[in-house]
């Protein structure tokens, strides 16, 4: 997965900015005018939401990617919050416009996804795609059994190139997602995180154990600098999971009953492990599970938000970032849920 660019907005002037970016990325996935246009007018709101709603010193920002051939865009605040269900009403206002602009963005997004607490702030996470088919079937018709899985990974400051990487894998009756931190930050970590993408997607026949896959690695990721890594196996028939790894990827399993962390070895995938274990966890009723890289504060909590845990997993994303980020580091924030019906996430 591609690392998300951040966009800070604070003046009129970063929307521009970041609408450029947004077309640069949107010519070299393919998008034609008419898509081009759309994603031009979603940021184009995004960003001047963000600009007179919020105003500076607020984290507001915009966080854009290619994710799965579409333009993925969220919109990050810790303004006042908002009323995401009035506001996607055409004519409602606060700011004295014509209170069309959120409605819009969502009727032409490929999907969207909105969270907002009084006080807090919103976390809006947007798709939009290469053309008005793919639009129209992007999102609805995902088949009911899996996952919905979303990650955000930003570069370290000064960086264009995250050491940190996650991807997923789909087989038959489970996933496996890791999420990889190459030591240090820059071109070098990102071959190390890279080597560990490509070695998990190579591997003929995965085993069922994460730890035997990450045995597999050892040797292979020898020829990198080396990462932490944690590997995940997610099963479809049953509600369980399976986890293993080395060093300070951390992964909880959170709902509103329950905070329990995943337990992975100390070490370093490429440089010197234990040997390493698998070990097994229930998926508790209306849990999410969050993977994290160390750029990401460890102490953090949700529960002090509630709702945010039935908002949809890029939105979840996001606002740990927004509120935990380290900013001295790569980061990266993985969230998986039991797929739901897709739809509008509006809290």
């Amino acid at each position: 997965m591609q690392p998300h660019q951040r966009f800070p907005i604070e003046d009129a002037s970063q929307v521009g900015e970041a609408r450029r970016a947004a077309l640069q990325l949107a010519s070299g996935l393919g998008f034609d005018a008419e898509a081009s246009g759309r994603l031009a007018l979603i940021v184009t709101e995004l960003g001047t939401n963000l600009h007179r709603h919020v105003g500076p010193g607020r984290q507001a920002a915009l966080l854009m990617a290619a994710v799965d051939g579409e333009v993925e865009v969220l919109s990050l605040d810790q303004g006042p919050g908002m009323d995401v269900h009035r506001c996607l009403q055409d004519g409602y206002s606060t700011g004295g416009t014509a209170g069309t602009g959120l409605g819009a963005v969502r009727r032409m997004a490929a999907r969207f996804e909105a969270f907002s607490a009084p006080g807090r702030g919103c976390v809006m996470a947007v798709r939009a795609a290469a053309t008005v088919a793919t639009a129209a079937q992007r999102g609805w018709t995902l088949p009911q059994a899996g996952f919905d899985i979303a990650g955000v990974n930003l570069a370290a400051p000064g960086e264009h190139i995250s050491g940190d990487g996650w991807t997923v894998r789909h087989l038959d009756d489970h996933w496996l997602v890791v999420v990889a931190d190459g030591l240090g930050h820059g071109p070098d970590a990102a071959e190390a995180s890279d080597r560990m993408m490509a070695l998990l997607h190579q591997t003929p026949a995965p085993a069922a154990s994460p730890a035997a896959v990450l045995e597999r690695a050892h040797d292979p990721m020898r020829m990198t600098r080396g990462a932490a890594v944690t590997l995940v196996r997610l099963d479809l028939a049953t509600p369980a999971l399976t986890v293993s790894g080395a060093g300070n990827v951390s992964g909880r399993l959170i709902s509103g009953v329950v905070d329990r962390s995943l337990m992975v070895q100390h070490g370093t995938l490429g440089v010197q492990v234990r040997r390493l274990q698998d070990m097994h966890y229930e998926w508790p009723a209306h849990a999410v599970l969050v993977l994290h890289s160390d750029g990401i504060q460890t102490r953090w909590k949700l529960d002090d938000v509630p709702g945010l845990l039935q908002a949809g997993p890029a939105v979840i994303a996001g606002w740990i970032l927004r509120d935990h980020l380290r900013g001295r580091d790569d980061a990266t924030v993985v969230v998986a849920v039991p797929r739901r019906p897709a739809s509008s996430q509006t809290q």
